[in-house]
């Protein structure tokens, strides 16, 4: 009688394991943000504005959203709006500023999503999230330059 020794393939990184990573990660940000009835993308751009020594212009903050979000400008200056209609960005001159409750939102978010951070992340060997950061540095880098030749 034989018997087959099973085999543990591990899965190997690519566009389909870094997009699952994504969207799921992405997924646990996106519910507590709707908890406080924010989107992703107000997020991105709101963090922006909060983790900058200076006033932003409404053109550094798209400029800084594109690079993160690939997104179309309109779309990101449709966010600036919003934004400011729900009052966590205000205008002070050709500037905008995040308001205390912009601040709070962003605080608030962190703090709820910093303990599932740690339970998604823990125990992960640090040699492993090292050799992933820097796979995914060159991935972003990589698929950065390829978006420039095709936007080009």
């Amino acid at each position: 009688m034989t018997t087959s020794a099973s085999t543990t393939t591990e899965p190997v990184a690519n566009a389909r394991t870094l997009a699952l990573a994504h969207y799921a990660a992405r997924g646990v940000l996106e519910h507590v943000l709707a908890r406080h009835g924010s989107t992703f993308q107000q997020q991105i751009v709101l963090r922006a504005a909060v983790t900058t020594e200076a006033p932003q212009t409404p053109d550094d903050l798209v400029a800084q959203a594109q690079g993160a979000l690939k997104a179309d400008p309109a779309d990101i200056r449709a966010t600036l709006d919003e934004l400011l209609a729900k009052q966590l960005l205000d205008a002070d001159g050709s500037h905008l500023r995040p308001t205390d409750a912009g601040r709070e939102l962003i605080a608030a978010v962190g703090a709820e999503t910093a303990p599932i951070s740690a339970r998604i992340w823990g125990e992960i060997p640090a040699e492993d999230l090292s050799a992933a950061g820097r796979v995914l540095a060159l991935v972003t880098e990589r698929a950065n330059t390829e978006l420039a030749a095709l936007t080009t």
